[in-house]
């Protein structure tokens, strides 16, 4: 209940801490489902706001081809001023013997014309197969649309993974640095007792240095990794971030690989954009090839013209008007060419990419797998760790074993550390690998904030 909670009030703590700054704001806590959900907003991801705009594009394209199955209505009003040459227009009725000739030049004389016109395709079948492909493309718009929302998904899910694992570092180095306070600490009093040596002293205090500086790389690569999630989040880097999950193992039930590709090419968004991309390819290719039928429109005008408003007359123009190419120079043979083309180059892209999701899935498949054994055998190699560190330093206690048995444990502890760090982060990447190569790595993160 309280992680839903959190959920909602989310973005208002964002706005809050972004306001805020770096000026003693209070650290904004944030689970992996948080910033996710933050870097899907809106007014997030810079890339969402890109294929939202993408989406905008392809409806404006295809109400662009939509008007070309509609009426189109023009009005316009005139007034002009003219004279004309009649004798440039072929009037010549001069009457030899006659005082009648034909003037040369009429005019000036006024001109008065309010119109209107309109047209309305009545067939065009290469219109209405471009606005077929227009509202495909819009439809590829919206599957690419959420393909980016799984891709920003996965890029924020992956750099908060990063943030937990060096978290973890850091936990396990402080815990490193403290194990070698306190064996100094056994080794100073072991030396006093007269049963240890002042080499080993000096051999604590050098393991303890190490550890020291161990700690500090951690600390910067923290650092990095939150610059780098908040960046991912495109949010205000000065904002203070507090990661409320851990670095932990969730189970994930192993799929079959047909299985999974099957899910796959069900799910992803990516396949269905390129399947929708041929499609449109296709719808493109027939328009440029029904563009040789005769095509059929409707036309006309009304309006009143004379030499004034006051004394205009109405007329009006109408008809049907059937076009048939006959000739063009090449121009339409080569435009069906072109988009035979395309076409041919999308149905290869679908191949490649069924190609691309099934190897995808099988890695993922086999990445997890590995993972999951790495984390078992890590798991327990941090467990034998800390049982021959208990052993070494009650040895080196009674005084049976030398200082360099004691620090070999330590150095084997901190190394069984690191290898379950990495072990776990290395399953929970192929776990969202999985998922994105699934197609379901929303659902994946939600899954994972339920455990």
């Amino acid at each position: 209940m309280r992680r839903n909670i959190m959920v909602g009030l989310a973005p208002l703590a964002l706005g809050m801490a972004a306001l805020s700054g770096a000026a003693g704001a209070q650290s904004l806590p944030l689970t992996m489902k948080q910033a996710v959900d933050l870097a899907l907003e809106p007014e997030g991801s810079v890339r969402l706001q890109m294929a939202i705009e993408a989406i905008e594009q392809a409806r404006s394209r295809s109400g662009q081809a939509r008007a070309a199955l509609l009426p189109q209505v023009d009005a316009a009003v005139t007034r002009d001023n003219r004279t004309v040459n009649l004798r440039a227009f072929g009037v010549n009725f001069d009457i030899p013997g006659t005082p009648f000739q034909t003037p040369g030049l009429v005019g000036p004389f006024p001109v008065f014309d309010a119109r209107a016109s309109g047209s309305q395709s009545v067939f065009n079948f290469s219109s209405i197969r471009r606005y077929q492909a227009s509202r495909g493309g819009v439809r590829t718009a919206r599957e690419e649309s959420d393909a980016t929302r799984d891709q920003v998904a996965a890029q924020v899910a992956k750099a908060y993974l990063a943030a937990l694992r060096a978290q973890a570092r850091i936990e396990a180095s402080q815990a490193n640095v403290r194990l070698a306070e306190e064996l100094l600490n056994l080794a100073k009093n072991q030396r006093d007792a007269g049963t240890g040596t002042g080499m080993d002293v000096t051999r604590a205090m050098v393991q303890l240095a190490n550890e020291r500086q161990v700690l500090l790389v951690a600390e910067n690569e923290r650092t990095r990794a939150h610059l780098e999630l908040k960046r991912a989040m495109d949010m205000r880097l000065d904002t203070p971030l507090e990661l409320t999950e851990r670095l932990e193992y969730h189970a994930v039930d192993p799929m079959e690989p047909e299985a999974a590709i099957r899910q796959a090419l069900e799910a992803r968004p990516d396949w269905k954009a390129q399947r929708q991309r041929e499609q449109t390819a296709g719808l493109n290719y027939s328009a440029s090839k029904w563009e040789r039928l005769p095509s059929v429109a409707a036309f006309g005008n009304y309006g009143a013209i004379g030499s004034g408003i006051d004394n205009s007359f109405p007329t009006r123009t109408y008809g049907l008007r059937l076009q048939v190419p006959v000739f063009d120079g090449g121009r339409l043979d080569a435009q069906r060419a072109e988009a035979a083309s395309l076409r041919r180059q999308e149905s290869i892209r679908t191949a490649d990419l069924k190609l691309r999701i099934e190897l995808e899935t099988r890695l993922a498949l086999d990445a997890l797998r590995s993972a999951r054994e790495q984390a078992e055998v890590a798991a327990e190699g941090l467990e034998l760790a800390e049982e021959e560190l208990g052993r070494a330093e009650r040895r080196f206690s009674a005084g049976v074993a030398p200082g360099i048995e004691i620090t070999d444990a330590q150095n084997r502890l901190a190394r069984a550390r690191e290898n379950r760090i990495a072990a776990l982060f290395n399953y929970e990447s192929a776990r969202l690998d999985l998922g994105q190569a699934l197609g379901n790595i929303r659902q994946t993160i939600q899954q994972a904030a339920r455990q």
